[in-house]
C-alpha cells in the first residue's frame, strides 16, 4: 500500500524507489513484448506495483514481499511445494496483507495499491509534387486544387478504414460486455459484496457457489464439496475435485461445478494462466489473407506500370520540348535555347513533371483499397444481421474463398443439450410409461438424485423444474423428474449420504453410499458411469418385474452387445447398479458383486437444419470434415445423421479415422489421405490443428468451426475461424475472425454466402475500376507523347477515381447473394484475381473507349467546330458518362441481362442518379474548379450516346466464349 510521501526520506530509499520503479518498467515491457495484443487488456487485465517510499514499518523489496510470477506458477502449474514453501494458506494471506476473515481492507488506498499493476505513400508524394507544381504555375490561389484534392482522397481513405474498424470493434465489444462482465462475491473490511469481475484484486478473499465463474488465480482457503468444471481452460469435460489438502489451487475461467468455497486470490490479468492463455493466442496482426495477397500484387503491377509509363512521357515530353518541338498557344515554338526565359523553362518543365505526375495519379488505384473497404463493411453490418459478427473484417471476403470446414461436433453440429431416448432393464428396452417395479423404481430414484453434481428446483407446483448441472446430469435428472415422478427433495429426505466418490476421468464413474433414515436403515452404494466400466463391476441384473437374475456368458455378451448398438446409434451409454447391506458401514465403497438396475442412453441431438447446410455446402464444392473427440462408433453415427457420410455409399477406408492414427502417419502418408478423410475420432486439440496444416500445405482454404478452449490453436491457425457466441468460450471467440451469434452451423452457410458475395462483388469493382484507370492511362499517355498536353486534368481524374468508384463501389457492394453463388466452385488459394472472363469484359470496353476518346481528342475540335477548353469537357464529360453506363455492365460479369433484379436494389439505382447529377453540377456550375465549359444541349446528346453505346459493346462481348483454366 502506498503511503504519503515525507520529507524525511533518504537518499538510500529514494534509490531503491526509483529502482524498484525501474524494475516496474522492465518487467511490464517483457509482459507487453510476450502478449503482442491490446484486446488482452480486456479480459482481467491487472498489475500491481508497489513504489517504496518511506513509512515505519519494514520496507517490502516487491508488493507484499511476495513475486507474482512464482504466484503464477504455483497456481498455474499446481505445485504444492510452493505453497507449502509459502507457509501455507493462511502465511500466503498474511504475505498479501490479507486477513483470512475480513478480507483485505475496502479503503480506496489499498484498492488502488493492488490495481497498480507502399502505395498510399507513393501517392501521397505525388499528391505533394502536384501540390507544389500547381501553386508554383499558377499561384496558391488556384494552384492548390490538384494536389489539394489529392491529399483529401487518401485522408478520406484513411478515415474510412479507420472508422469502419473502430465500429466494426466497437460492435463486439457490445456484444461481449455483458457476458465478460461477471459479478462477483468478494469479502472486504469483513462484509461480503459484489463487485464487478474487473475489480478482483490480488489479496481478494472471494465467495464461490455452484455456477459461479472463478475470477482469477488462486487458493482454497475452505469449502466443501468442491467440484472445478476446468473444460474452459483443459479441454477436459471431467470435473476436478478441490480440496485443503492434495488439490487447493483454482484457475480463472473455470467453473464451480458443484459445493461452495472461500478463495484466496493470488494473481489477476495477464499473470494467470487464462492471461498466459489469451497471450498465447494473440494474433499476427500483419497476417494476409488469399484476396489480401492478390490485391499487393495487383496494385504493385498497376503502380509498375504507371511508373513507367510515366517515365517514358516524362523522357519524351523533354526531349520534345529541349528540341524545339513543341509549340504555344500562338504556334511559335516553346524552347529557343538561351533565348528562352529561365522562368519560361522552369514552368514549362514543371507542366512537363505535372503532367507525369497525373499518370501515375491515374495509374495508381486509390480507388481501390477505398472500395474495398467499403464493400467489405457493407457486408459486415448485414452479416452482423444474419447472426455472423465479423471480428476481423478480412474475412469476410476469406470466407468465400473457402475450400474445407473442419467443424467440431459437440455444440457446433449437435445441441450440447443431452436427452434420455433409451432405456433398458435387463435385456428389455422400456418404452415411455410402460410398467417397472416400485422396489427398482425406488432404487434408480436414489441412484440419481443423490449420486449427481446437478440440483432441481422446482418453482411452482405448475410449472416445470430448474434442472441445472452438466447436460448429462440435466439429461438425467429430467428423465427421473419426469418419467420417474422423482421428488428429489423427498429422496434427500429419506436418506442420508454418508460418503462420496466423485467422478473419475480414468474410472468413469462415480459413487455415492448412503443410508436410509427409515424403516430398515439399510446400507446401500449406489454407482453411475460409462456402461461398459459399471458393466464389468455387476454379477447380476434386475428385471423390470423387480426380480434378480445372475449373470452368465451369454447374458452378458447381449448387454454388451446392446451397449455396442447404443453406441453405433451415436447414444451415451450411463449404466446405474448399487449394492444393499444391513450390515455395518464401510468407509469405502462397494466395487464387486454388484446388481446392475439400467442403462440409459443419451442423445445429443444434431441441430435443426445442419443436414441441409452440409449439403448445400457440398453442393458448392466445400469440403466438411468432422472432428470429435467421441470413439469411432458414436462419431460415424452422428455424421451420417448430418450428412458428412453417406451410408448409403461405399466408404473408403481413409473416411473414418482416429487421432493417433492420423498423428503417427507419415508426412507423406498425411498428405495423400488428408483429401478422402471426412471424419476424425478420438481426437486431441494436436491432432485438429496438425489436420489444419495439412489442409493449408495442399493449398486449401481452411475454415475451423469450434466453441471450446481447446479449439483455440486450429481456431487461429485457419484462414477462418468460426466461433459459437452463445456456448463459445472466451478464448474460442478471441481465437477467431467469424462469431457465428446463434450457435448454428446453419449460420455457416450463410457466412459462405456472404462471403462469396464480397468476392464476386470486390471482383466487379475491379474490372470496373480497371477499366477507367486503363482508358484514362492510355488517353493521358497518347496526348501527352504526341502534344505534350493532357485532355483530363489531376482534378476531372480525381473526380473519376474518387467520386466515381467511391459511389460505384458501394453501388455494386450493395449487390445481395444470390443462389447461383452457392452452385459455383469455391475460389480457392490459387484462383487468379482477374479472371479471363474479367478480362474479356474490361479490355472490350476499355479499348471502345480509348478508340472514341482519342477520336475526340485529336479530331473534336473540327468534328464539333468548339474551342480546345470545350472540347476537353466533351472528352471528359463522354468519358464519366461511359463509367455510368459501365457500371451496369459490372453487375454481371457473364450474365448478358445486367437489369435482373436491378428493382430490388434501390441503393444502386440512387448512387446511378446521385453520380448523374453531380457530373451536371461539375460540368455546368464548378467550371472554374473542375477547369470546364458548360455544353449545349446536342452536345450533351452526343456524351450521353457515347456512354450509352457500352451496354450493346457488353452483350456482344459475352458471346465470346471463353475457355476457363482447369
Amino acid at each position: 500500500m502506498v503511503k504519503p510521501y515525507t520529507s524525511s526520506m533518504t537518499c538510500k530509499k529514494r534509490w531503491r524507489m526509483a529502482l524498484n520503479a525501474i524494475s516496474f518498467v522492465l518487467h511490464v515491457s517483457n509482459k507487453a513484448f510476450k502478449f503482442q495484443t491490446p484486446r488482452l487488456l480486456r479480459s482481467f487485465s491487472y498489475l500491481a506495483i508497489d513504489v517504496e517510499q518511506d513509512h515505519e514499518h519494514t520496507p517490502r523489496e516487491k508488493p507484499f514481499d511476495v513475486d507474482p510470477d512464482l504466484l503464477s506458477h504455483m497456481v498455474r502449474d499446481k505445485t504444492l511445494e510452493s505453497l507449502t514453501q509459502f507457509g501455507g494458506v493462511k502465511e500466503l494471506a498474511s504475505l498479501l496483507e490479507t486477513d483470512v476473515k475480513g478480507g483485505v481492507s475496502d479503503s480506496k488506498d489499498d484498492l488502488d495499491h493492488r490495481r497498480r499493476d507502399t502505395t498510399i505513400i507513393i501517392l501521397l508524394a505525388c499528391a505533394l509534387l502536384s501540390l507544389g507544381f500547381g501553386i508554383k504555375q499558377h499561384g496558391w490561389k488556384e494552384g492548390w486544387y490538384d494536389g489539394g484534392s489529392i491529399i483529401l482522397a487518401v485522408i478520406l481513405v484513411i478515415v474510412v478504414s479507420s472508422v469502419s474498424n473502430f465500429n466494426q470493434s466497437r460492435q463486439f465489444q457490445k456484444l461481449s460486455a455483458k457476458s465478460e462482465n461477471i459479478g462477483v462475491e468478494v469479502v472486504r473490511g469483513g462484509r461480503r459484496r459484489s463487485v464487478s469481475i474487473f475489480d478482483v484484486v490480488v489479496g481478494d478473499i472471494a465467495y464461490l457457489k455452484i455456477g459461479d465463474q472463478v475470477p482469477a488465480d488462486g487458493v482454497l482457503l475452505e469449502g466443501y464439496s468442491l467440484k472445478v468444471d476446468e473444460s474452459s481452460m483443459t479441454g477436459e469435460s471431467d470435473h476436478v475435485h478441490v480440496n485443503a489438502d492434495t488439490n487447493p489451487f483454482l484457475l480463472s475461467g473455470t467453473k464451480i461445478s458443484d459445493g461452495f468455497a472461500y478463495m484466496l486470490v493470488t494473481s489477476v490479468g495477464v499473470n494467470t494462466a487464462w492471461g498466459e492463455m489469451m497471450g498465447s493466442i494473440a494474433r499476427e496482426v500483419n497476417e494476409e489473407t488469399p484476396l489480401q495477397v492478390r490485391l499487393n500484387k495487383l496494385t504493385s503491377a498497376i503502380g509498375k506500370v504507371g511508373l513507367l509509363v510515366a517515365a517514358l512521357v516524362l523522357v519524351v515530353s523533354m526531349i520534345r520540348y529541349f528540341t524545339g518541338s513543341t509549340r504555344d498557344d500562338f504556334g511559335n515554338r516553346e524552347f529557343v535555347g538561351r533565348k528562352t526565359k529561365f522562368d519560361d523553362v522552369m514552368n514549362a518543365v514543371v507542366g512537363i513533371v505535372a503532367a507525369a505526375v497525373t499518370i501515375v495519379v491515374v495509374a495508381i488505384p486509390e480507388g481501390l483499397p477505398l472500395a474495398v473497404t467499403l464493400t467489405l463493411a457493407y457486408s459486415m453490418k448485414k452479416m452482423m444481421r444474419d447472426n455472423a459478427m465479423v471480428r476481423r473484417i478480412s474475412a469476410c471476403e476469406t470466407m468465400g474463398s473457402a475450400t474445407t470446414i473442419c467443424t467440431d461436433k459437440t455444440g457446433t453440429l449437435t445441441m450440447n443439450e443431452m436427452q434420455v431416448t433409451e432405456v433398458w432393464v435387463g435385456k428389455e428396452e422400456i418404452a415411455e410409461g410402460a410398467y417397472l417395479a416400485p422396489s427398482l423404481v425406488q432404487l434408480l430414484k436414489e441412484g440419481i438424485g443423490l449420486n449427481t453434481a446437478g440440483s432441481v428446483y422446482q418453482t411452482q407446483q405448475t410449472s416445470p423444474p430448474e434442472i441445472s448441472g452438466s447436460p448429462t446430469e440435466k439429461a438425467l435428472l429430467s428423465w427421473a423428474v419426469v418419467d420417474l415422478g422423482m421428488d428429489i427433495d423427498l429422496v434427500k429426505q429419506h436418506c442420508e449420504i454418508i460418503h462420496v466418490e466423485t467422478f473419475n476421468s480414468e474410472k468413469k464413474r462415480s459413487g455415492i453410499l448412503m443410508r436410509e433414515k427409515r424403516g430398515s436403515n439399510r446400507i446401500v452404494t449406489h454407482w453411475k458411469g460409462a456402461a461398459e466400466m459399471i458393466l464389468a463391476m455387476c454379477s447380476s441384473y434386475y428385471g423390470r418385474s423387480g426380480e434378480i437374475m445372475i449373470f452368465n456368458g451369454e447374458e452378458r455378451v447381449q448387454i454388451e452387445n446392446i451397449v455396442k448398438g447404443m453406441a453405433t446409434n451415436s447414444l451415451r451409454c450411463i449404466a446405474f447398479a448399487q449394492k444393499s447391506s444391513n450390515g455395518q458401514v464401510c468407509e469405502k465403497l462397494e466395487e464387486t458383486e454388484l446388481t446392475l438396475l439400467g442403462i440409459l442412453g443419451l442423445k445429443d441431438p444434431c441441430r435443426p437444419g445442419v443436414e441441409a447446410a452440409v449439403e448445400s455446402c457440398r453442393n458448392a464444392g466445400v469440403k466438411i470434415k468432422m472432428i470429435t473427440g467421441d470413439n469411432v462408433h458414436t462419431a460415424k453415427a452422428i455424421a451420417s445423421e448430418c450428412g458428412i457420410l453417406d451410408p448409403s455409399e461405399e466408404l473408403d477406408e481413409d473416411a473414418v479415422v482416429e487421432g493417433f492414427q492420423f498423428r503417427n502417419y507419415s508426412h507423406e502418408e498425411r498428405m495423400d489421405k488428408i483429401d478422402r478423410i471426412r471424419v476424425m475420432a478420438r481426437s486431441s486439440p494436436f491432432d485438429k490443428l496438425l489436420m489444419v496444416q495439412c489442409l493449408k500445405q495442399k493449398g486449401n482454404v481452411v475454415a475451423v468451426t469450434g466453441d471450446g478452449t481447446n479449439d483455440a490453436p486450429a481456431l487461429k491457425e485457419a484462414d477462418i475461424g468460426l466461433s459459437m457466441g452463445i456456448e463459445g468460450t472466451e478464448v474460442a471467440k478471441e481465437s477467431s475472425d467469424i462469431v457465428i451469434l446463434d450457435d448454428n452451423f446453419s449460420s455457416v452457410v450463410t457466412v459462405i454466402r456472404w462471403g462469396r458475395c464480397v468476392y464476386k462483388n470486390i471482383q466487379k469493382f475491379i474490372q470496373f475500376q480497371l477499366t477507367v484507370n486503363v482508358a484514362a492511362l492510355v488517353i493521358n499517355f497518347v496526348a501527352a507523347v504526341s502534344s505534350g498536353k493532357v485532355p483530363l486534368t489531376a482534378v476531372q481524374l480525381l473526380w473519376v477515381n474518387l467520386i466515381m468508384d467511391t459511389l460505384g463501389a458501394l453501388a455494386l457492394a450493395t449487390e445481395e447473394p444470390t443462389d447461383d453463388l452457392m452452385k459455383m466452385p469455391p475460389v480457392g488459394r490459387v484462383e487468379p484475381l482477374i479472371t479471363r472472363v474479367m478480362w474479356r469484359n474490361l479490355i472490350s470496353q476499355a479499348l471502345y473507349q480509348v478508340m472514341v476518346l482519342l477520336v475526340l481528342e485529336f479530331r473534336g475540335r473540327s468534328i464539333f467546330d468548339v474551342t480546345e477548353k470545350v472540347k476537353n469537357t466533351i472528352i471528359f464529360n463522354s468519358f464519366v458518362l461511359c463509367q455510368v453506363f459501365n457500371e451496369f455492365n459490372a453487375r454481371e460479369l457473364e450474365k448478358k441481362n445486367i437489369f435482373k433484379g436491378l428493382g430490388k436494389n434501390r441503393l444502386f439505382i440512387v448512387i446511378v442518379s446521385l453520380t448523374v447529377v453531380l457530373q451536371l453540377v461539375m460540368v455546368e456550375f464548378l467550371k472554374k474548379f473542375a477547369n470546364t465549359e458548360r455544353l449545349t444541349w446536342e452536345q450533351w446528346g452526343v456524351c450521353v450516346s457515347i456512354g450509352a453505346l457500352s451496354w450493346p459493346i457488353g452483350v456482344l462481348v459475352k458471346c465470346i466464349p471463353v475457355v476457363r483454366k482447369k
